[in-house]
């Protein structure tokens, strides 16, 4: 058996990020281990299991998002909360007590519920549209939240005191509270009136009892139940860890003795000098990475066979046309996440220079930040560096077609806008996006390995700063030994169809070695060796 021990924390909290509809994601979903678990599920070629240390519980959910549904899972949650239900349960906050003459107001938004003048309780509901949570009030102030789960009960209340949270407790189907979790110091307290937690395993329930009343942190009961729970499985079992700084602690005292493949993805863990986080590294049957920068970066701090690492991109080449060529201007992709401000600056200079050459030029400037205001604050900034430069501002705008009326380029009262803010967080969005580009210039020190991949399936050229596994230079991208050298970079695109086309062609070649079916093969490798 395989399992895959995700990292889909809440930051460093052990809960899922689960959010209302109405708030834009902060950050992808999408991570390796989503990946690896869609590959073996469709593939069929091994047997596994997710192994989920968070309490989510709205999982059904997010498995369904990813395309993987009826994926096995073993809970620790619910294995602490005696949680038998598996199915998911379609249900309506109608279906709650309610008191009499309660009336709800619909908005844009949530539900709220009136009971006369005061506001009684709120309603926030899931991407999929499921009711999440209900916060109650008592003078207005918010008093208590009710987390649901998606299988149809109450699975934690969060109390406050002055609207502040207090403590949260998590329950039993039957709605007794079995863990109490307080937010001041984070200590908790068993019920002691159900001091067990139940484990599932091979379709068997076993019943175990915790060893103490009351634990410093969750993270202790976590490993407990975890202990435990590794106690039923067999000694040949493989587990793929999500490095992440809330469990690798965990999981290095829990996992010491058994086989271990760990998963390292962009910059979610650092290796540090953390001797247990050191010794599980060196005694990892198998250590993957995204990419073979990661490789050398984690063969540099910890000395790991290069026979037991391996470079395996979490993200997979899809070949498809994109309609650049089809758009009627050339527009190009420039991710500004994490761009030193002097490259920007000069970014936004060479390429504004450029402009009155290149009438169908546009550039969108591309972000991954959620914040509301981000486009804003991009469209601000990109508008004093061309007013520095002596470039009209008014060639930064929010939607494409915007005209400005003075400083124009034909010198004829009006002109399109040249660049755009591209505010995208989920990898579909991002994909939509990518599908229109004519040309992905990544100037940052590493290149987001997701828009690459993109690139490389949309067969669209890239300018980069850095060699990555990803482009070739003079085949499917040029690589800039300076940034003087992008004005000429950019005629070599976009100044005919030769060279692109070039680049595209060269782009599905390299295509091929990013295939699902290759990726698989890759994995079976490593399966093969760990045994």
């Amino acid at each position: 058996m395989l399992y895959f021990i995700p990292a889909w924390y809440k930051e460093k909290e052990w809960c899922e990020d689960e959010q209302s509809w109405r708030v834009k994601r902060a950050h992808s979903e999408f991570d390796d281990t989503v990946k690896q678990i869609q590959l073996f599920h469709r593939s069929g070629a091994y047997e596994y299991r997710i192994m989920l240390l968070s309490a989510a519980p709205n999982f059904r959910h997010f498995l369904h998002r990813q395309g993987v549904y009826r994926a096995p899972y073993w809970s620790c949650f619910d294995a602490i909360q005696e949680i038998r239900r598996r199915k998911v349960r379609v249900w309506s906050f109608h279906d709650l007590k309610w008191p009499e003459g309660i009336e709800f107001l619909y908005t844009p938004f949530v539900v709220v519920a009136m009971l006369g003048n005061e506001k009684y309780a709120q309603v926030d509901f899931g991407e999929d549209g499921n009711p999440i949570w209900v916060e109650l009030y008592q003078g207005g102030v918010v008093c208590r939240r009710n987390l649901y789960d998606d299988r149809g009960f109450i699975a934690s209340t969060i109390l406050y005191e002055g609207g502040q949270p207090v403590c949260q407790d998590y329950l039993c189907e039957n709605g007794t509270w079995k863990l109490r979790c307080y937010r001041k110091d984070g200590h908790v307290e068993i019920n002691r009136k159900c001091p067990e937690y139940l484990l599932e395993y091979g379709g068997k329930w076993h019943t175990r009892r915790f060893f103490r009343r009351s634990y410093d942190s969750i993270g202790q009961v976590v490993y407990e139940v975890l202990a435990s729970y590794l106690e039923l499985t067999d000694a040949g079992d493989i587990f793929c860890v999500a490095m992440h700084g809330l469990h690798v602690h965990l999981l290095g005292r829990n996992l010491r003795g058994r086989k271990k493949i760990l998963s390292f993805f962009q910059d979610r863990y650092q290796v540090g000098s953390d001797s247990v986080v050191l010794e599980m590294i060196r005694q990892a049957d198998y250590v993957v990475a995204d990419s073979r920068e990661t490789a050398r970066r984690i063969q540099k701090q910890v000395a790991v066979d290069k026979r037991r690492l391996a470079a395996i991109p979490p993200y997979d080449t899809r070949t498809d046309e994109g309609i650049g060529l089809q758009m009627g201007v050339q527009k190009i992709l420039v991710p500004v996440d994490g761009l030193d401000d002097g490259t920007f600056r000069e970014m936004i200079r060479i390429m504004g220079a450029c402009l009155p050459q290149k009438e169908n030029m546009r550039i969108h400037l591309f972000t991954r930040e959620a914040r509301y205001d981000r486009k804003r604050r991009l469209l601000e900034q990109v508008r004093r560096e061309l007013d520095s430069a002596g470039m009209p501002e008014e060639w930064a705008a929010d939607t494409e077609g915007a005209m400005v009326s003075e400083n124009d380029l034909e010198g004829e009262g009006r002109s399109s806008a040249r660049f755009f803010p591209e505010q995208c967080v989920d990898e579909l969005s991002v994909s939509k996006c990518m599908r229109e580009q004519w040309l992905l210039v990544d100037l940052r020190n590493v290149p987001e390995q997701y828009l690459q991949i993109n690139a490389i399936s949309f067969g669209i050229p890239q300018i980069v700063r850095r060699r990555t596994d990803f482009i070739e230079h003079g085949g499917n991208g040029i690589v800039l030994d300076g940034l003087e050298r992008l004005p000429k970079a950019l005629d070599y695109y976009l100044n005919g169809l030769k060279h692109w086309n070039e680049a595209k062609v060269y782009s599905y070649e390299i295509s091929r070695e990013y295939t699902t079916a290759r990726l698989l093969e890759m994995w079976g490798e490593v399966m093969d060796s760990v045994g």
